[in-house]
């Protein structure tokens, strides 16, 4: 295999609880993930040599600093301190296709990452199980072993402790106004609740879900404020990580689709749409990527 093209979905944060703070400044949480059929698409083709270079059009993330290129250079230091006898080609061309707008609280960047690490652990032929994977992934940041791993979950300590889970596969419309939401500004905000009560993953369903980032994010960032309020007028208003994304759940896709449509046609809000990202997705239980590499396989 010389190439290999795969899907990098994008993800929501179901709720979000903050149940303290550690020394390090890291704070403790307990989230549900649940991934949605919208996607980045990256293609890696192999090269004899350890050169790596991402291709991508209008993306102004410089090169050196992309968590892909990240990714794929600790997996090029993992394996090599693994077998530091022996000698590998291990380079790529990776071409990103880049859907998921950045500062969205879609995990665009994390899924990205964890896709280089599945894809390139296949061309390069490492054989690393997933479970490994999963912690190189980690030192890339909390939210990656979740794509690395490929299922809905409940996690829990700074995300990465994860058990698997199985929320209904709603439809969801999601508004994402043109605003790069912090996330380092919001844990660091002083009104932000830290004191959650812990809860168990099998008082879920018995506890109304929540994300305890939206009134700060709301307070500091009109447009999201705005995009909540549009929702909110057609169903329960919910907000993924940190924003930007603000999204509603539907039972059927038709539910979804009237309502976005009938949020585009509002004359108050019809210019301003234009400049936001608004779409219709899925949710799912199992990861496109590894439905995909799992189709693959079966070829």
């Amino acid at each position: 295999m010389n190439s290999i093209t795969c899907p990098a979905p994008a993800k929501l944060n179901l709720m979000l609880h903050i149940t303290g703070q550690r020394e390090n400044g890291y704070h403790e949480l307990q989230t549900v993930f649940q991934f949605i059929d919208f996607s980045d698409e990256l293609e890696f083709k192999l090269r004899n040599d350890n050169r790596l270079f991402r291709h991508c059009e209008n993306f102004t993330v410089p090169e050196n600093e992309d968590i892909i290129i990240r990714a794929a250079k600790l997996l090029q230091e993992t394996i090599t301190g693994k077998n530091s006898g022996q000698k590998k080609n291990l380079g790529a061309d990776i071409y990103l296709q880049k859907n998921i707008p950045m500062g969205a609280g879609l995990g665009g960047g994390s899924s990205d990452a964890a896709t280089t690490l599945v894809a390139l652990n296949i061309l390069w032929k490492m054989r690393f199980s997933i479970d490994e994977l999963a912690e190189i992934g980690l030192a890339l940041g909390a939210d990656v072993p979740v794509f690395v791993r490929g299922f809905a979950a409940f996690a829990e300590g700074v995300g990465e402790k994860l058990t698997p889970f199985s929320p209904p596969e709603n439809w969801y419309l999601v508004l994402i106004p043109p605003v790069h939401v912090s996330t380092k500004e919001i844990f660091l905000n002083s009104e932000l609740t830290r004191d959650c009560s812990t809860i168990k993953i099998c008082d879920l369903s018995r506890r109304e879900w929540q994300n305890v980032c939206t009134p700060v994010v709301l307070k500091n960032y009109p447009l999201v404020l705005q995009a909540f309020e549009l929702i909110g007028k057609y169903s329960k208003a919910c907000m993924s990580g940190t924003g930007a994304s603000v999204f509603a759940s539907f039972d059927t896709k038709v539910q979804a689709e009237d309502v976005l449509q009938q949020i585009r046609k509002n004359p108050a809000v019809s210019e301003v749409m234009g400049s936001w990202i608004s779409f219709v997705a899925k949710g799912l239980n199992q990861s496109p990527l590894h439905h995909f590499l799992e189709s693959q396989s079966r070829v």
